[in-house]
C-alpha cells in the first residue's frame, strides 16, 4: 500500500508549459489511492484544461474564489480548502507563482490558499534556465525553503525555449517518489507495530461492584495517536474509560479485567515490533466472584480473599525477542527512581517511563503528564509538565532513539 492511499492532496498548478505533466501526476496521485483537489491559476488554464484534470481527479478543478458559472456565485473557501489537505502540491510552480508565495500576493486562489495552509507544501519549480539562475528567483526559492516549505530541485536537461540545463520541473513520477520517500522519513514508525495497553482494569467482587482505580485511560490514547501519527500500525487494548479513538492506522481491543488484558496483550505481543503498557492493571482480584449481588444486610463485616493477578508485563518481558522493544510504566511514591530501575532488570525491560503521586498535575484524571523516561542502561531523561500528547511526542522521541541503535 503507498503511503500516499488515503492522504488529501491539494495540488495547485500555475500557469507554465509544464503544466501538461499535471495530467500526468494527478493520475498517478490517484493510482496510489491519494483524494485529489487541483487547483489552478487563471493562466495554467492556457496550457491544460480543468476538463481533462476534473475528469482524471474526479473533482471540480477550482481557479477562481467564486464560481460565477453558478448563479448563487458560491465561494470556495481558501481556508477549508487549505485545513482540508494533508499535503500541498504545487507543480508547476512557475517564478511568477514563487514571487507571489514568498511575498504573500494573494491574488489568485491558489496563492490564498497556499497562505493558509498548515500542513506541509511542496514545490516544484519549472522554468527557463536564465529565469532559474536569475538572483532575484533564487532568493525567492531560499525565502520559501526558510519559510518551511519543501522544495522540489528541477531536473536538467531540453527546455521548451531550445535552450538546455537547470529548470525542467521533475517527471511526475519522480515527483510522487520525492513526496513519497518526505513521508516515508517523517513517519519515523512506518511499517511498525505498536501494542499499547491503556485505562484501569476492573475486578468484579460480585455482579455489581468491582476492584479498580481511578486510571482515565488518557496517556495511553495519547500514545496511541502519537504512534499513528508517526504511521505505526497500533494495536490499542484498553480498560474501561469514557475516551474513544478514530483512527484507520488504530485497531482497539476493549477489556475488563486484568484476565482479558493478559490474555490479548500476550497474543498479539507476538507480532508487535515495539509494545508500551501504560494501562494501570489492577495487581489483585477478589478469589471468586459472586455471580448475584451481595446484600449488606447479611455481610456487615465482609472479607474478601484477594490473589494476584499475572504481571502482565514481566510475562511479556519473559516472552520478548532480541528485535523488540517493551517500555513499561512506574507509578511511584518513594524511592521513585530506585524502583523503577529495578523494575527494568526484573521484567527484562528496554526502557520505563516513571510517573511520580508527588508531581503536581501528572498522573490519573489529568490532562497533563511529568515523566523521566529510563532506559535499561540507567540513563534518564526527565521531561517538564506537558499535555499528555506533547508527553507521548517526548516518549516516542527516546523510544525511536532506543529502534535505532
Amino acid at each position: 500500500m503507498s503511503i500516499l492511499n488515503g492522504k488529501n492532496i491539494l495540488l495547485g498548478i500555475s500557469g507554465g508549459i509544464a503544466a501538461y505533466k499535471s495530467a500526468f501526476l494527478v493520475r498517478l496521485l490517484i493510482k496510489n489511492g491519494a483524494h485529489v483537489q487541483v487547483i489552478m491559476t487563471p493562466n495554467s488554464k492556457d496550457f491544460v484544461t480543468p476538463l481533462t484534470l476534473s475528469t482524471l481527479s474526479k473533482r471540480p478543478v477550482l481557479s477562481e474564489f467564486f464560481n460565477k458559472d453558478n448563479e448563487n456565485e458560491l465561494w470556495n473557501n481558501h481556508v477549508e480548502l487549505a485545513l482540508w489537505a494533508n499535503y500541498f502540491i504545487i507543480a508547476p510552480a512557475t517564478a511568477n507563482t514563487l514571487s507571489k508565495m514568498a511575498s504573500a500576493r494573494a491574488d489568485n486562489l491558489l496563492i490564498a490558499t497556499y497562505l493558509s495552509a498548515k500542513c506541509p507544501v511542496f514545490f516544484a519549480p519549472a522554468m527557463d534556465l536564465d529565469m532559474h539562475n536569475n538572483q532575484a528567483n533564487k532568493l525567492n526559492i531560499s525565502k520559501l525553503i526558510d519559510f518551511g516549505n519543501i522544495h522540489i530541485p528541477v531536473n536538467s536537461g531540453f527546455l521548451a525555449s531550445g535552450l538546455e540545463g537547470e529548470g525542467r520541473m521533475q517527471e511526475p513520477s519522480q515527483i510522487i517518489d520525492f513526496v513519497s520517500n518526505y513521508i516515508l522519513n517523517q513517519k519515523k514508525l512506518y511499517g511498525k507495530k505498536v501494542l499499547i495497553t491503556a485505562g484501569p482494569t476492573y475486578e468484579a467482587i460480585d455482579a455489581v461492584r468491582f476492584i479498580g482505580n481511578f486510571s482515565s485511560g488518557k496517556m495511553g490514547f495519547a500514545l496511541a495517536n502519537t504512534a499513528a501519527k508517526l504511521g505505526a500500525e497500533v494495536f490499542l487494548i484498553t480498560g474501561p474509560t469514557s475516551l474513544s479513538i478514530k483512527n484507520n492506522r488504530i485497531k482497539s481491543f476493549h477489556v475488563t479485567s486484568a484476565d482479558e488484558m493478559f490474555k490479548i496483550s500476550s497474543d498479539l505481543f507476538l507480532q508487535a515490533d515495539i509494545a508500551i503498557l501504560s494501562a494501570a492493571v489492577s495487581d489483585f482480584r477478589p478469589k471468586k466472584a459472586k455471580k448475584n449481588k451481595i446484600k449488606k444486610e447479611r455481610n456487615s463485616n465482609l472479607t474478601i480473599d484477594l490473589v494476584s493477578n499475572v504481571d502482565i508485563l514481566k510475562h511479556l518481558g519473559s516472552i520478548k525477542k532480541a528485535n523488540q522493544l517493551l517500555i513499561g510504566f512506574a507509578l511511584e511514591s518513594d524511592n521513585e527512581v530506585d524502583n523503577a530501575i529495578k523494575k527494568i532488570k526484573n521484567k527484562n525491560l528496554d526502557a520505563i517511563v516513571l510517573n511520580s503521586l508527588n508531581d503536581k498535575g501528572a498522573g490519573f484524571n489529568h490532562d497533563t503528564n511529568k515523566v523521566t523516561f529510563i532506559n535499561n542502561k540507567n540513563d534518564l531523561t526527565e521531561f517538564k509538565l506537558k499535555t499528555k500528547l506533547e508527553v507521548s511526542e517526548d516518549i516516542f522521541n527516546e523510544i525511536i532513539k532506543l529502534n535505532d541503535k
